[in-house]
């Protein structure tokens, strides 16, 4: 088949390929860079269940076109998920005497998953359940694999022999890996808005659409969903062009599925446009902590305590990604719950209750809110359930007793020790002073001594001396 006449490739041709030449999944598939005038192109739809490219529907176009002239589609050898959704999830099957056999969920376990969640380009392990994905046709893989985790492929881990020939129905291993961490956002405060990028051949590539207004609602959609930031607020076009151009058609789990082109020379025909993707999870969640003057604030497994009456101040925050907003604050009432709103002021709020009472247990929660990229966003963080209680525990009372105790004994001791250094240094100070005084007192009466003396004297005192 002449692939240079091959458009409109997705996944879908991709796996139909990889099954024909008897390898396993699609770990990428891309195109370029050669690109020709020729008059007409061949498009080919496939199912994904077709065993040849020439099985799938084509039809042949004949308006003159640049046709994108390769499709690089690169295959697992020996390893495959079937049936599932994507390249990442699906019935694990493996390679043996070129045939492909199931495996058995007691011969698999969470560190022979890394191993093949990276095989097929994939990021780590999701979810590893027996029956996930159906029942394979024919045997099982006979042997047990003893994997450490670092293995590159699967065929390379230590096997042994299975401690039982009967796989039970219900057990043959699915697997859902998670996407490749292969894609980003990038030039924006958050991780959920910006640039395209692609990683791709050991670099980061900026990735650019045909049609924004077309397609950009489609790769935004799987972009935003790879990256687990909600779904797209909107595409913004940007003012450069880019070599590498991708289709998707929305329903995709990660852009690594989408159909890729990639060539320098390939935007002097198509000048793939550069976009922003603006996701909803566009702020990060806000955190908000509980505090207090008065001592009045406790913790039990089933989290903070209040004692009646005593005042305590419920602090929301978040990150510094934009300037502004503001946030609501819900909290029970006497009634119902109740809100209160505060501007954000060094991207935080405080809200103050002066007196604990009754009312006042339930749940709070801080609702952070900003207008950025003409949306309005919200982020909300996690409930905090709130326990008043009618008097401190014992228990309370004598941990703050035995504290405040330690700390007079602490205080008590340094003070004493310091009293005690100072009146030691004072003492050796006295000592020395007395010893110096009484050392001149006898010099001095020895000169007097020797002055008083007559000749003879003196000499008889030199002898003496």
């Amino acid at each position: 088949m002449d692939f240079s006449e091959v458009s409109g490739w997705r996944l879908m041709e991709s796996s139909v390929v990889c099954r024909q030449v008897g390898c396993g999944n699609v770990i990428t598939t891309s195109g370029g860079p050669l690109i020709r005038k020729r008059e007409g192109r061949v498009i080919y739809k496939c199912t994904g269940k077709e065993s040849t490219i020439r099985e799938c529907d084509s039809r042949k176009r004949s308006t003159s076109c640049y046709a994108r002239n390769y499709i690089d589609v690169t295959c697992s050898e020996s390893v495959r998920l079937v049936d599932g959704a994507g390249f990442c999830s699906g019935r694990l099957e493996v390679k043996s005497s070129q045939s492909w056999v199931s495996v058995c969920e007691s011969d698999f376990d969470q560190q022979d998953a890394e191993v093949v969640c990276r095989e097929l380009g994939c990021g780590v392990p999701v979810d590893l359940q027996g029956g996930l994905y159906g029942e394979g046709e024919g045997q099982t893989w006979d042997k047990e694999f003893q994997c450490k985790g670092n293995e590159t492929r699967l065929l390379d881990c230590d096997t042994s022999d299975r401690k039982n020939n009967i796989c039970l129905p219900g057990h043959t291993v699915g697997l859902n890996c998670s996407e490749p961490d292969n894609v980003r956002l990038v030039g924006e405060a958050s991780r959920c808005a910006g640039r395209v990028e692609l990683y791709h051949q050991e670099e980061w590539r900026i990735v650019g659409i045909e049609d924004i207004n077309l397609y950009g609602k489609y790769v935004s959609a799987v972009v935003c969903r790879q990256l687990g930031c909600g779904t797209t607020i909107s595409v913004l076009p940007g003012n450069r062009r880019t070599g590498t151009s991708v289709y998707c058609n929305g329903s995709e789990p990660g852009l690594r599925e989408c159909s890729t082109w990639i060539s320098d020379e390939y935007r002097m025909y198509i000048e793939p446009q550069v976009f922003t993707v603006i996701c909803s999870d566009l702020l990060v969640q806000p955190d908000f902590y509980l505090t207090d003057s008065m001592g009045g604030v406790s913790r039990s497994h089933q989290g903070p305590e209040i004692f009646r009456g005593y005042s305590f101040t419920i602090t929301c925050s978040t990150q510094p990604q934009y300037p502004g907003g503001s946030f609501l604050f819900t909290f029970p009432g006497s009634n119902r719950t109740q809100t209160q709103t505060q501007p954000a002021v060094n991207h935080s709020a405080v809200f103050l209750f002066p007196a604990a009472d009754d009312s006042h247990q339930g749940n709070y929660r801080c609702v952070y809110n900003n207008y950025v990229f003409s949306h309005n966003f919200s982020s909300e963080s996690q409930l905090l359930f709130l326990t008043i209680t009618a008097s401190p525990h014992p228990a309370f009372i004598i941990r703050h007793v035995i504290v405040l105790l330690i700390l007079l004994t602490v205080i008590i001791t340094s003070c004493l020790n310091y009293k005690s250094t100072r009146g030691q240094k004072r003492v050796n100070r006295v000592s020395s002073m007395d010893l110096h005084v009484s050392t001149n007192v006898i010099e001095m009466v020895s000169l007097d001594s020797r002055t008083d003396a007559g000749p003879g004297e003196e000499t008889a005192v030199q002898e003496t001396e």
